[in-house]
């Protein structure tokens, strides 16, 4: 019966010595932190904030209007004040809270139309995630974001 309890502690520490204890820890969370590009081709960073996430623009894949030549501005913004302030840096994920696995929720601001949304930041993988945004929680668009390299 020695020899048995002997092996067994033998098997089980060289698996523990040999990285394959991965089985005996629970899976790690996706890191959401980083540089992501949107469907559009955007680029959003990601940060933490107040331990929820935040994200601004940092890159537009078109950073001029069209119609002035000049950098964009956050010309739809309901808020007077904010109408004339340069696109880039805008935070479009607002204070976004866990809400699950993987998953955090709170509001999205459309620079597009002007409006926020309560929405969600949810990793689909490692390098992908998706972005939700809704109205009353019954309209809902999402984007699908890759992590910029």
């Amino acid at each position: 019966m020695k020899t048995y309890r002997r092996a067994a502690a033998a098997f089980w520490l060289a698996i523990i010595a040999f990285g394959g204890a991965n089985f005996l820890t629970p899976a790690q969370a996706a890191d959401p932190m980083g540089i992501w590009l949107t469907s559009g081709q955007d680029k959003v960073k990601i940060v933490n904030c107040g331990g929820g996430l935040c994200g601004a623009l940092v890159t537009l894949k078109e950073p001029n209007d069209p119609a002035t030549g000049k950098p964009k501005t956050d010309k739809n913004n309901p808020d007077a004040s904010k109408k004339g302030r340069p696109l880039l840096g805008v935070e479009i994920v607002l204070g976004m809270k866990p809400s699950g696995a993987d998953q955090w929720s709170g509001n999205v601001y459309n620079p597009e139309d002007g409006k926020t949304y309560t929405g969600s930041f949810t990793m689909t993988g490692p390098n992908t995630a998706d972005l939700k945004g809704c109205v009353a929680a019954i309209f809902c668009k999402s984007q699908a974001w890759t992590r910029a390299k």
